[in-house]
């Protein structure tokens, strides 16, 4: 993994850090010396990722519990982040939950709750860290988006739309943001290879299927997540906003 020295101790949150590819995240942050918080609502995985990862790390991490789609409660987490850590500095939009749905079946309540976790969050958590990040002298943001609503997949509709409309967060943000030195970008994963993908959706079939359209054949892992995002938040990509980063085997 490459080494970020502008990454070592600065104020790193993400959302849903404690499982998929958000614990690859966090401790990919944690292993740059960051002060890592990390904002999730699975407290058996979460706990056991700080567990694993404070021995040995210039800063442990901070896990804060909390449901995204409250968004009281979300505030709250952030301010409890900087607090610990000072003024956030670098968000990662990370939290998502792709559940499969038929069209026929949503109704109103569905689709809010859908796009409550999926898209909500992600502005608002925005919103919250924006003064810091001015008061700092800037930031970066990555949100993370998905390449299933670019691959014409029908059989989330809501999912698919919480994830084009965070390419339209991304850029809108970057503008809004750009000014104060806040960048803003996103990370389209193509199909990773997290425990939860593996547990309800990966057969053998389907998953050759996916790497037989790949450029690369090789199944996507949580941690190839990892370089993109961290050169995001970097200096290295100093003069990179409003842009989507494809990391998906070269599918698309």
């Amino acid at each position: 993994m490459a080494i970020y020295e502008d990454l070592r101790d600065a104020s790193v949150l993400v959302t849903g850090g404690g499982s998929g590819i958000g614990a690859a995240l966090s401790e990919a942050f944690v292993a740059q010396g960051a002060k890592v918080a990390f904002i999730d609502n699975a407290e058996a995985p979460s706990r056991a990722l700080v567990d694993r990862l404070t021995p040995g790390a210039r800063h442990a991490p901070l896990f804060l519990n909390a449901d995204l789609r409250d968004i009281a409660a979300l505030r709250a987490a952030v301010e409890q982040a900087a607090a610990a850590h000072g003024p956030v500095t670098i968000l990662i939009n990370n939290a998502a939950r792709d559940d499969r749905h038929e069209m026929d079946a949503v109704d109103e309540d569905y689709w809010e709750n859908n796009l409550a976790i999926n898209l909500r969050p992600h502005f608002f958590t925005i919103q919250a860290v924006a003064d810091g990040m001015k008061t700092a002298g800037g930031g970066a943001i990555v949100n993370f988006t998905s390449t299933a609503f670019m691959l014409n997949i029908g059989d989330m509709p809501a999912y698919t739309s919480a994830k084009a409309g965070i390419v339209g967060l991304t850029k809108g943000m970057a503008g809004k943001l750009g000014p104060d030195n806040i960048r803003v970008n996103a990370i389209a994963p193509g199909w990773v290879m997290t425990d939860r993908q593996k547990e309800l959706w990966v057969t053998e079939e389907g998953l050759a299927e996916m790497i037989g359209r790949q450029c690369l054949k090789e199944p996507i892992q949580p941690e190839d997540m990892v370089g993109p995002c961290l050169f995001l938040a970097s200096s290295a990509a100093r003069m990179v906003t409003a842009q989507v980063l494809i990391a998906d085997g070269g599918m698309m």
